[in-house]
């Protein structure tokens, strides 16, 4: 029996490993040549976790649509505000303005039978109070179609002239003529309004309507236009009734006798 020679010694080929052996990963223990030893991950940085951004805090905040805002609801407020204020004040009566007048005195109040009668009589009458408010007067009622008379007229003409709705304005004799012509201007070219001197005035004017009266020592009052205004014609006992075709001279009344005729007109 022949024996073979032995051929080359068989040497294993060399495989070399590469990124993707052994299911396209790296061995875990592979190294990069020249690596140091591997580093410890830091805390709070497993693997799998996705680092937290950081929550910027603004350091200051817009106040422009806050003010505006602000600001419109403001004016909201202010115009609802002046629409109830509107409302409640056009709903007060003449009465409510006047009694807002310090001052004014309220005749009608007092229910004074002397004082509340409407009766026309002749001659001369006594009032309670000086100027008269109200009370039996004469059937003629003095013009009051903004009359100024430079002398006292007859107060038994003048409360009929209230009793229409008329404003009397009196002021004491011997009031300088500046501050008489400061109180003509409030009557002269006004219908429903008359003036006249007034003897023994305790103060240096007085205003009267049927039933109200203010008196001040001020020509200038600014009550004394707010009066007016508020009671002028509203004052009237027979709305409608005329201040023209009345009687125009001054001095006490001229009809004799005393008796009680008709009422009203």
């Amino acid at each position: 029996m022949s024996m073979s020679t032995p051929g080359p010694e068989r040497v294993p080929s060399t495989v070399k490993v590469g990124k993707t052996t052994g299911q396209g990963k790296p061995p875990a223990s592979a190294k990069k040549p020249g690596s140091g030893p591997a580093k410890k991950a830091a805390p709070g940085k497993g693997k799998g976790r996705k680092p937290v951004a950081p929550v910027k805090v603004s350091g200051s905040r817009s106040w422009g649509p806050i003010a505006v805002i602000g600001l419109v609801a403001l004016i909201a407020l202010g115009i609802i505000g002046f629409g109830v204020f509107s409302v409640v004040k056009g709903s007060r009566t003449w009465e409510d303005k006047l009694a807002d007048i310090k001052g004014v005195v309220d005749y009608r109040a007092q229910k004074n039978p002397q004082i509340d009668a409407r009766d026309h009589k002749d001659g001369t009458l006594t009032y309670v109070t000086s100027p008269p408010v109200g009370g039996a007067h004469n059937a003629s009622w003095q013009n009051c179609s903004g009359d100024v008379y430079d002398a006292p007229i007859a107060n038994e003409h003048a409360v009929h002239s209230l009793e229409h709705g008329a404003v009397w304005i009196t002021y004491k004799q011997g009031l300088p003529a500046d501050q008489v012509a400061t109180l003509a201007k409030k009557v002269q070219g006004q219908d429903y309004m008359l003036m006249s001197p007034y003897a023994g005035l305790d103060k240096n004017v007085s205003v009267q309507v049927w039933g109200y009266q203010l008196k001040t020592d001020d020509v200038n009052d600014s009550r004394i236009d707010a009066f007016i205004k508020d009671a002028r014609v509203n004052a009237s006992m027979e709305p409608g009734a005329a201040c023209s075709s009345g009687n125009t001279t001054t001095g006490p009344v001229t009809a004799a006798g005393n008796g009680s005729t008709m009422t009203g007109s």
